[in-house]
């Protein structure tokens, strides 16, 4: 899910140079970390090393990561006249330059060994750390927004997925070759939030996306959306206009299969703390897992991102016992 991360001692060593956003403007370092975890495991794919924040940052938000603590907003969003300090989002693919660079060199260190994955936070997680000024545990401050400041909250919401259209076809222009969404708050809105005030703009960013690659004359790419914790909405997800519907570990895999029908390919799911039991339990859990949701239609991940704690030798087990278990599902 998180390829290149603090589980890796290369990876700290890389980072331990500069702060968190330094190594996200550096193509170089961004390239090098991205590599990383290819270097030690038999990947599929590689993931490009940035941080769904650099959105609001290109907005003109500060952002900075804080050890021990994530990512904090000096100024957050607090009023609706706060919404006017935002840069235009029109501006935004040129601020995120970096990105575009990291990928292209990437894609050319990479030689065609695997395929490069792009990615960005989709509009109403972006909205939450901006209102709220970094991580939080109810997301409070953000759904008094849409409780209170409905029209705000889809003003913020608009803009941001004016920023993210163009910032994602960029990514392909520049070379990714499949684009992932992240809705990693649609745990904090139940249904009806979901469909007023994350829903659209999810569907929004993939038609838009994928209109603007077919004017542009660029070839598409596969999209993948992952709503951590929005199990209510998989049917709606499914016909978001993605062709791709990551899963958490929260959710069987066979009852999602009968909720997404056939057409539509799913990615997960296994609890990234199964990490911490043996290599012998994780090969067991794979084989189960690869199982449940068949051979086809189907990209075996994580449910979420790995933990620093985590062994890059657990790691591996992962990476081999689903490679393993593969081979023998598709001969049988």
């Amino acid at each position: 899910m998180r390829q290149a991360g603090r589980y890796l001692p290369e990876f700290r060593e890389t980072r331990a140079a500069q702060d968190f956003f330094s190594t996200c403007r550096s193509p170089e370092a961004c390239c090098e970390l991205t590599l990383q975890p290819l270097r030690r495991f038999p990947l599929d794919a590689a993931i490009i090393f940035s941080d769904i924040l650099v959105v609001p940052q290109a907005l003109g938000m500060e952002v900075t990561m804080v050890p021990g603590k994530g990512p904090s907003f000096p100024e957050p969003l607090r009023e609706e006249r706060d919404l006017e300090r935002l840069r235009d989002p029109a501006t935004v693919a040129s601020e995120l330059g970096y990105v575009f660079q990291a990928i292209t060199l990437t894609r050319q260190r990479l030689a065609g060994r695997v395929p490069l994955i792009g990615f960005a936070g989709a509009p109403w997680t972006l909205m939450t750390y901006m209102v709220e000024g970094g991580s939080s545990s109810t997301m409070a401050q953000a759904k008094r927004w849409l409780y209170q400041r409905p029209q705000a909250s889809h003003q913020l919401l608009r803009i941001l997925t004016d920023a993210l259209v163009p910032y994602l076809v960029g990514q392909v222009a520049a070379g990714a070759q499949a684009l992932q969404l992240f809705e990693s708050h649609a745990g904090h809105l139940g249904p009806q939030l979901f469909n007023k005030f994350a829903l659209p703009y999810i569907r929004d960013v993939a038609k838009r996306v994928k209109a603007r690659l077919q004017e542009s004359g660029l070839a598409p790419v596969p999209m993948i959306i992952f709503a951590k914790d929005g199990h209510f909405a998989l049917e709606e997800l499914a016909q978001a206009g993605y062709e791709v519907v990551g899963l958490d570990w929260t959710v069987a895999p066979e009852k999602a299969r009968e909720r997404v029908g056939k057409t539509v390919t799913l990615q997960g799911n296994l609890d990234p703390c199964a990490l911490y039991a043996s290599e012998e339990e994780i090969g067991r859990l794979v084989q189960q897992m690869l199982n449940d949701f068949g051979p086809q239609r189907y990209i075996a991940n994580l449910g979420h991102g790995l933990y620093p704690d985590m062994d890059p030798e657990h790691v591996g087990a992962f990476v081999d016992a689903v490679h393993r278990y593969s081979r023998l599902l598709r001969q049988n």
